[in-house]
């Protein structure tokens, strides 16, 4: 297995980002990653194996997650501090190269909540279909199954 310092270096960002993404909130997110490491640290001894250190790792996050906002009774709010405005980006050209992106995000999350979350491991975490179901309790098909029916839903919406 790989030293813990190796494993904070590969996964600590993307643990961050995950937990940005459903919070909006990076300092709450930044405290989740180092409250996540300091746990797997305590814990790597009743770390099994039986799946990727990552999906490990994910899953103390999402505990500490829902620990966190059921002690702070989470309020979505954004700093001002924490938005930049970069002269050197062309902000129309941005808006276009996103559009489509937003547009999926968007229709994400109108989506119930267990699609959700396949759909944003799946598409922004990259992981496979067998991860999202260790990470969720449920079989690989499960995930596969949920997920092409949050795309359905998706195009079905599309349409309309």
């Amino acid at each position: 297995m790989e030293d813990i310092e190796e494993i904070y270096k590969k996964y600590a960002n993307l643990i961050k980002t995950h937990i940005y993404s459903i919070t909006h909130d990076l300092s709450l997110a930044e405290d989740i990653m180092q409250e996540t490491f300091v746990i797997a640290i305590n814990q790597i001894n009743n770390f099994r194996g039986d799946c990727e250190i990552y999906v490990w790792l994910y899953s103390i996050a999402k505990k500490v997650l829902y620990k966190n906002l059921k002690k702070n009774k989470f309020k979505n709010t954004i700093s001002i501090n924490d938005l930049e405005i970069s002269n050197d980006i062309d902000i129309e050209f941005e808006y276009i190269k996103n559009d489509s992106t937003l547009k999926l995000y968007n229709a994400i999350q109108d989506l119930d909540n267990i699609t959700r979350k396949v759909m944003l491991l799946r598409l922004t975490e990259n992981f496979t279909f067998r991860e999202i179901g260790i990470l969720m309790n449920k079989s690989e098909n499960w995930a596969r199954v949920t997920f092409f029916r949050g795309k359905q839903k998706i195009n079905k919406e599309e349409l309309v």
